[in-house]
C-alpha cells in the first residue's frame, strides 16, 4: 500500500497529546502496510514510545533521535545545534534512501522555536515533499509560516492539567 495524495499535519499548543498523535498515526500507518521515518528532536530522557517503536524489529520504521541531557537556557549551545542539524540531515538521507509513505517530525515546531533548526530550509523540505509523502509535525509554539504551509493544523489547549498541581511527567503516561 501506498499514499497517493501525502498531507502536512501540524500539531501544535500546550496541551496533551501532540506527541501520542504522531505515534498513534505512526502505528496506524505501520499497521496498514506503510513505511516510517519517526524523528524525535530535543527530548532527551529514555522515552516508552521511542522504546516500543524500536522494539517492533520491522524494517518498515526506522526511528531517529539525537539529544544529550542538557536543557536550553536562554539560547541553544553550539553543540545542541550542531545535534539537531545532524539530525535533520540523517532524516533528509533517510527520506531519500527509504522512500517513506508518513514521515514524523516530533517537536520540530520547538526546535524552529529555539533556533535549532532553520524554519526556511524546514519549509523548503515541506514544500519539496514527495506527492505520497505524509508529514505529521508537533511541538509549541508553531510559526505561522509552520501553520500556512500545513494542510491540517490541530492545537492541543490545555484546559486543566495536574502539572499545575506540581504532579511531575510520569513513567509510562507522559513518556
Amino acid at each position: 500500500m501506498s499514499i497517493r495524495e501525502g498531507y502536512i499535519q501540524l500539531y501544535t499548543g500546550e496541551g496533551k497529546g501532540k506527541t501520542t498523535a504522531s505515534v498513534g498515526q505512526t502505528l496506524r500507518a505501520l499497521g496498514n502496510g506503510l513505511r516510517v521515518v519517526f524523528v524525535q528532536f530535543m527530548k532527551s530522557v529514555p522515552s516508552g514510545e521511542i522504546d516500543m517503536l524500536r522494539q517492533l524489529g520491522d524494517d518498515r520504521i526506522v526511528v531517529l533521535r539525537e539529544w544529550d541531557d542538557s536543557f536550553i537556557i536562554k539560547r541553544p549551545s553550539e553543540k545542541q545545534i550542531a545535534m539537531s542539524r545532524s539530525l535533520w540531515q540523517k532524516m533528509v538521507d533517510t527520506v531519500e534512501s527509504m522512500q517513506p509513505d508518513l514521515l514524523v517530525l516530533d517537536e520540530v515546531a520547538v526546535a524552529i522555536a529555539y533556533g535549532l533548526l532553520d524554519e526556511s530550509e524546514v519549509i523548503d523540505f515541506l514544500k519539496a515533499k514527495p506527492q505520497g509523502l505524509e508529514i505529521v509535525m508537533t511541538g509549541q509554539n508553531a510559526s505561522e509560516r509552520l501553520m500556512a504551509t500545513s494542510h491540517l493544523v490541530t492545537e492541543m489547549r490545555k484546559v486543566k492539567h495536574y502539572f499545575d498541581q506540581g504532579v511531575m511527567a510520569r513513567q509510562g503516561i507522559e513518556y
